[in-house]
């Protein structure tokens, strides 16, 4: 069984986007900056705004946050947005997901300009990323991708199951493997779906991204499949000192063992999708910058 460490793969791309970003500086005088906005006091998303600034801050980029309380009004936000828009030493933006009740998100991600749009969440860039067109890649799917690139495992030909449709991962995973250049015959697979267990069973490669922990389970997993577990789910561990652990959606002890790839969780596809947004940062401040990639 090979373990597929989200923290070794990120590294690696780390290492040379940090390069990357020394280069940039010394081209044009000014770094790549991600604005980050965060609206009302979630422990969650503060937790994940303080890695996304930690990475900045690792590789070398500018970073910007703006908290804003609970109380902040649609007109409020979507004025900021404008403003970061607007703002030519911003390369990034993000509001960090979900919004607190009132707050209209599609609202919100349509009124980024799909060129800072590094979350990849904007409809622009979701319709490009159906065509095959140049985009912003959502950073989840991104960073599985690159994960299998790493340790050389072939979509070409192979039948996947996802199983998750949502915009974040479920659906644009599914868009990006069917592409050409990946070649994958693709199922997706959701809370309605009839006998699971036989969609996963027939599959070379397994996503689970359903939310749920304990999903995917050894019976459902044919022998030497490749499985990429998505889930981030907080269980009940009285042996902690926080009373909680981090499980995935797939049961890893009982499938692991079958399997000829797994990723852990954590340390799995986490990893992964804060090393592709500041990709996707890097990516955005040189188009700005005026250079074709």
């Amino acid at each position: 069984m090979l373990l597929m460490s989200g923290k070794e793969v990120s590294r690696s791309i780390r290492g040379k986007l940090s390069e990357d970003c020394s280069r940039f500086v010394a081209a044009y005088g000014y770094r790549p900056t991600l604005a980050v906005v965060l609206v009302g006091e979630d422990p969650a998303s503060q937790t994940y705004v303080s890695a996304k600034r930690r990475a900045c801050e690792e590789l070398g980029f500018g970073h910007m946050d703006y908290a804003l309380p609970t109380t902040t009004s649609q007109e409020e936000l979507l004025t900021l947005v404008r403003k970061l828009n607007d703002d030519k030493s911003v390369h990034g933006i993000l509001v960090q997901l979900p919004l607190p009740n009132g707050l209209d998100e599609d609202l919100v991600i349509e009124a980024i300009d799909p060129a800072k749009d590094v979350d990849g969440f904007h409809p622009q860039n979701v319709g490009r990323l159906l065509i095959g067109k140049d985009c912003f890649i959502s950073c989840t799917p991104k960073g599985i991708l690159a994960m299998l690139d790493y340790y050389h495992i072939d979509t070409d030909g192979k039948d996947v199951c996802v199983i998750g449709r949502s915009n974040i991962v479920g659906k644009p995973m599914a868009a990006l493997l069917m592409q050409k250049g990946r070649d994958a015959t693709v199922t997706v697979c959701n809370t309605h779906t009839k006998d699971l267990a036989d969609h996963v069973r027939r599959a070379d490669i397994v996503i689970a991204a359903a939310g749920h922990p304990g999903t995917v389970t050894a019976d459902m997993v044919k022998d030497g499949a490749v499985v990429v577990d998505v889930g981030t789910n907080r269980v009940d561990d009285p042996t902690k000192k926080n009373g909680w652990r981090l499980v995935g959606d797939v049961d890893f002890d009982a499938v692991g063992p079958k399997c000829g790839a797994i990723s852990p969780v954590p340390g799995g596809v986490g990893p992964m999708t804060i090393t592709m947004l500041m990709s996707n940062t890097m990516l955005a401040a040189r188009r700005q910058a005026g250079e074709s990639v």
